[in-house]
């Protein structure tokens, strides 16, 4: 086990409540407004703005890597703990990828409609919906 300077503890909420929660981490990547970030042990403090997309998290025990469907939201880390305040977020074994893929017609069909309708608001809800849904079923691997 490694000691408690080299590792992270990393913990993913939403509103819905805890979604993630791992003590031995090496590394947590994750996508901001800005662009990538990865954030290991003794990594300066920060808070980021985040993409919908996954957050990566490798564990320190072996090579694995946990991926996390992460809708928007933020990351703070200090003193060696990262929190993620999500909208929404998905472990990747949690995600039922038929629904998904069902968001992801339905958000296009919405798309077109406002298109059609040149309702912009509409296209720009219906685009973000398109991107959370095309995140779940790539992080599902599907």
């Amino acid at each position: 086990m490694a000691d408690a300077q080299s590792v992270l503890t990393v913990s993913i909420v939403t509103p819905d409540g805890n979604v993630y929660d791992h003590e031995q981490v090496k590394m947590l990547v994750v996508k901001t407004q800005l662009g990538e970030l990865g954030i290991m042990a003794n990594h300066v403090p920060v808070i980021a703005s985040l993409a919908v997309d996954e957050a990566r998290v490798q564990l320190v025990d072996g090579n694995q890597e946990d991926k996390i469907a992460v809708n928007g939201g933020f990351v703070e880390f200090s003193e060696n703990t990262a929190t993620i305040v999500a909208d929404s977020a998905e472990c990747q074994g949690d995600i039922d990828v038929d629904r998904a893929q069902n968001a992801k017609k339905r958000a296009e069909a919405r798309i077109k409609k406002a298109e059609e309708a040149h309702d912009k608001d509409e296209r720009l809800r219906a685009e973000v919906a398109l991107r959370r849904a095309i995140n779940r079923i790539n992080v599902a691997g599907k």
